[in-house]
């Protein structure tokens, strides 16, 4: 068993700011190993199995989005109800779009929409500190360190890279603002970091050029630091020089592209139906993402680590989900974009079967739930089984290793193919484990 770690509940989550996202390199981006220069600069990094294989992926454009539900959410709340009333808590079973599988009552929306959708109900890690809980489900690795190996969305803004492609492959969603550069590429490098951006507020904050600023002189400010960055560059070989470039033109692209993130250009009726909740403006912003075939868009909706209270707040924070949810899955169909999204619904660990005198659930990452929907799975799945108070799984157990070779392959990465970069190798996924085979499509 690993050394008990204190918990954090409430430990912040750092974004990066406006003038670093600019400005600097991520030291993170850079092996702690010692490696200093980035996949970004380096030639040889091999993604898939076959060459063509690249060619083939970027035609199709397909795209993952992760939906997080930071803080733990309950799986008897959601995805693997259980009668047991000890256990189960105070909410019902109801049927769903498969027969035969039942979700918490709580989903009603969600609940016709499982013929689209696959559960893993056995998923069993150890972690149950928040902070290295999500390290190693984002990171599909056991780790203690956020920087050690790259994040799901790097691996996939990699995976799935289109050249001359005029967006960040790997983007998280806020509703309004820029939050800047993530620090989770790990040795992939600061390309393929996650990028923060908001849904409203005119596209992208301070996106626009001042009062008085042409754009043609804007140009030729960019043509002198182009020069004198080339100029330095024959001189100087740095792997934090062709991180900053690269993030500089990266965010003049963003700069560019500043509509596409302005949800208000969607007609009134659309965004009505996506309703006025923070999380349904970014499952909004996500679609238009996917419509533009960026790789990776990762929606979070926090707050869902209820040691107090639990059945009162899962009323609500349900409520919130659902109906966006059921229509973001449905706005996918009927665009003919699902077919080419994986839609994963993630968290970081499950909540205790025991529910403590707080009529709050605490963490548990013995045996919790995860849902899929849409590319590369099978429709109405249900992978793994818990026992009848949901306590232990007793059916094919999962972990955080097999669910990142998973995701990575329903896309149609190679999860078993590895990262070549400066002469040495790097798995893509754990070489010790595998895909779930059986929720492939």
């Amino acid at each position: 068993m690993p050394p008990q770690v204190p918990h954090h509940c409430q430990a912040p989550q750092h974004l990066l700011g406006r003038r670093q996202f600019l400005g600097e390199t991520l030291a993170s981006g850079l092996m702690a190993t010692g490696l200093a220069t980035t996949a970004a600069s380096l030639p040889g990094v091999s993604l898939l199995a076959e060459p063509v294989g690249a060619a083939e992926l970027a035609r199709q454009g397909k795209s993952v989005v992760v939906i997080f539900l930071d803080g733990g959410v309950s799986q008897f709340e959601s995805w693997d109800p259980k009668p047991d009333l000890e256990t189960g808590g105070p909410f019902r079973a109801i049927s769903t779009s498969v027969p035969g599988i039942q979700v918490s009552e709580l989903l009603p929306h969600t609940s016709r929409h499982l013929h689209r959708m696959a559960l893993i109900r056995s998923v069993s890690t150890d972690l149950d500190d928040h902070g290295l809980a999500k390290n190693i489900v984002r990171a599909g690795r056991q780790t203690r360190t956020a920087t050690e190996y790259p994040e799901l969305g790097a691996v996939v803004a990699k995976g799935l890279e289109r050249a001359e492609f005029p967006l960040p492959g790997h983007i998280r969603t806020l509703v309004a603002g820029m939050g800047g550069r993530g620090q989770n590429a790990s040795y992939l490098g600061p390309a393929y970091a996650s990028v923060s951006v908001g849904a409203e507020a005119g596209g992208i904050v301070n996106s626009r050029l001042p009062d008085g600023l042409t754009v043609e002189a804007d140009q030729r400010r960019h043509d002198w630091r182009r020069f004198a960055n080339d100029r330095y560059r024959r001189r100087v070989q740095s792997a934090e020089i062709d991180a900053y470039t690269q993030t500089f033109d990266q965010a003049r692209r963003l700069m560019e592209r500043r509509e596409l993130f302005d949800i208000a250009n969607e007609p009134a009726s659309i965004r009505e139906s996506y309703g006025p909740t923070e999380f349904g403006k970014q499952l909004l912003l996500a679609r238009r993402l996917v419509e533009q075939e960026v790789p990776f868009i990762e929606v979070s909706h926090d707050g869902w680590d209820f040691h107090h209270n639990n059945f009162e707040f899962h009323l609500h924070y349900m409520a919130d989900i659902d109906r966006p949810f059921a229509h973001f899955l449905d706005d996918l169909a009927e665009r003919g974009l699902l077919s080419r999204t994986l839609v994963i619904v993630m968290t970081e660990f499950g909540r205790t079967p025991k529910i403590n005198p707080g009529y709050g659930r605490d963490h548990y990452p013995a045996a919790w739930s995860i849902a899929l929907a849409g590319c590369g799975i099978q429709p109405g799945a249900v992978i793994g089984k818990t026992d009848a108070r949901g306590v232990e799984v007793t059916e094919r157990k999962v972990d955080h290793r097999h669910l990142f070779h998973t995701y990575l392959r329903a896309v149609g990465i190679n999860s078993a193919g590895e990262f070549r970069i400066g002469g040495r190798s790097f798995p893509i996924a754990d070489p010790a484990y595998g895909p779930i085979e059986e929720l492939l499509a």
